[in-house]
C-alpha cells in the first residue's frame, strides 16, 4: 500500500471517524472502502445503461404471465 495525504473538511473528517468507530476499522480502511465503492459506480451505471438499451431494443413480453398462472401462493 501507498501512503498519501488528503484534505478533508472538519465535518467529513468527523463523519469518517464516527464511521470508523462504528465499524471498528481505522480511518484509512473507511476511506479505502468508500473510494472503492465510488469507483465501482461508473461500472454499475454502465451496466444499467446497457440493460436499459437492451430492453428498448427488445421490450419484455408476456412471458411472466405463464408463470403467474402456475404459481401457488401459500394461504395465510
Amino acid at each position: 500500500m501507498e501512503t498519501i495525504e488528503i484534505v478533508l473538511d472538519r465535518k467529513l473528517l468527523q463523519a469518517t471517524d464516527r464511521a470508523a468507530r462504528r465499524t471498528k476499522q481505522d480511518r484509512s480502511a473507511v476511506v479505502r472502502e468508500a473510494l472503492r465503492k465510488h469507483l465501482q459506480k461508473p461500472d454499475t451505471r454502465k451496466l444499467e445503461e446497457l440493460e436499459r438499451k437492451g430492453y428498448q431494443r427488445k421490450p419484455a413480453g408476456d412471458e411472466h404471465l405463464e408463470w403467474e398462472a402456475e404459481a401457488v401462493w401459500p394461504s395465510e
